[in-house]
């Protein structure tokens, strides 16, 4: 079950569970879309993959108690800035190499 986590690890934006500029990789790490294509370049700081848009979880429940309500989102923030200059070093080596094939 995903945690729907409730910031941006690096800016703090907001990223209710209805927001469709969540981006997450396969951790969960969770960035907003604007940190992901600007600062990180699709490479996640903490394990190096890249990064989809985060599925947002119902918020009716439509079938079999399948719902927000019943899987409320994380509401504690993962907060931990990435130092550019650092992130920078650590992603050029593997920028130009597709998420998939890292």
């Amino acid at each position: 079950m995903l945690e729907l986590r409730p910031s941006c690890e690096h800016c703090d934006k907001a990223l209710p569970p209805h927001a469709t500029d969540a981006r997450i990789c396969s951790y969960e790490c969770t960035f907003c879309a604007d940190c992901v294509d600007g600062l990180l370049r699709n490479v996640c700081p903490n394990c190096g993959g890249g990064f989809m848009p985060r599925p947002v979880r119902p918020a009716r429940n439509w079938k079999g108690d399948n719902y927000l309500g019943k899987d409320p989102a994380r509401t504690a923030p993962k907060y931990r800035p990435v130092d550019p200059a650092a992130h920078a070093a650590f992603a050029a080596a593997i920028v130009a190499i597709p998420p998939q094939e890292r």
